[in-house]
């Protein structure tokens, strides 16, 4: 069976209180609203031949980092974490040189996407605080939306020594290709993809297909595959790693069908790319071992 690791994966447990965006009153997050913990994932990680995977953060809190730490301390599959810190607080350094003592913590995701300023990213964090995430060998996800691309252009040409990786390709419009979104889309995910230090998941998209591709494979490959293929263009196999979103990919559909999804597209390359992509540069990119 393949290796595989899975480069996006969450857990959580609601009763924490912290997860601010995980409200049963809104219809459609609803079944998310339940425990999402190792003993739920693991069964299909080893049904699929997932050997590890990186565990992100859900909300923006240094205790839901500390939540996620003592979990991959305890679960050996949870190969990196990806916490929380506010980039913009006086306390941000203090704050990341203190996780960073845990082996397994990887780097930062500030949750651009939620942030009311659309700019953010290009004018609050702190100096200090990236140059801490680049001194400290930490990476920073990109959780972003189209509209952020070009804040997140200009804060990356300002920090080329940075690690980022852009999660669920920013969230494109699934299914509308034809689009002048999906074109301004392209061309900024390119522009992002000509700085070395880009990395790009393929991740989250089945959920931002329309609804008639959610849970049916092979709608949702025709509606997926004219994001890949820009992607594939842009970044190349080597700097581009499969993630799996779950739970949140269980809105859309299930792990299985997520990875047929994805083999449609992954599939078409030499066995060499493939597992770039599969395994190769999200091992590379969070510094996961290698064993």
């Amino acid at each position: 069976m393949r290796q595989r690791i899975d480069s996006h994966q969450h857990f959580w447990r609601p009763a924490r209180g912290d997860y601010a965006w995980l409200r049963a009153d809104v219809p459609a997050l609803a079944p998310l609203v339940r425990d999402f913990l190792p003993e739920h994932l693991e069964p299909l990680l080893q049904a699929h031949g997932v050997e590890r995977t990186v565990l992100m953060q859900a909300a923006d809190s240094e205790a839901e980092t500390g939540f996620m730490l003592e979990l991959a301390s305890a679960h050996e599959v949870v190969g990196g974490v990806v916490g929380w810190v506010d980039l913009g607080s006086p306390d941000a350094v203090a704050s990341l040189e203190r996780m960073a003592r845990h082996p397994k913590f990887k780097g930062v995701r500030p949750m651009l996407q939620d942030l009311p300023d659309d700019d953010w990213i290009a004018r609050m964090p702190r100096a200090d605080a990236i140059e801490a995430l680049i001194r400290l060998g930490l990476r920073f996800d990109a959780l972003v939306k189209p509209r952020h691309l070009p804040s997140l252009l200009r804060f990356l040409k300002d920090w080329p020594q940075l690690p980022v990786v852009i999660d669920h390709a920013a969230k494109p419009p699934v299914g509308a290709h034809g689009s002048e979104a999906f074109a301004a889309w392209r061309k900024d995910m390119a522009a992002l993809a000509a700085l070395p230090q880009v990395c790009c998941k393929f991740s989250g998209l089945w959920g931002e297909a329309p609804q008639a591709a959610h849970h049916d494979v092979d709608v949702a490959v025709r509606a997926v595959r004219p994001v890949w293929e820009p992607l594939l263009e842009s970044f190349g196999p080597a700097r581009l790693m499969w993630g799996s979103d779950w739970p949140v990919l269980t809105l859309a559909g299930d792990y299985a069908g997520w990875i047929a999804l994805s083999e449609a597209c992954i599939g078409g390359l030499s066995a060499s790319e493939q597992s770039h992509l599969w395994r190769g540069t999200a091992q590379r990119f969070y510094g996961l071992p290698t064993d």
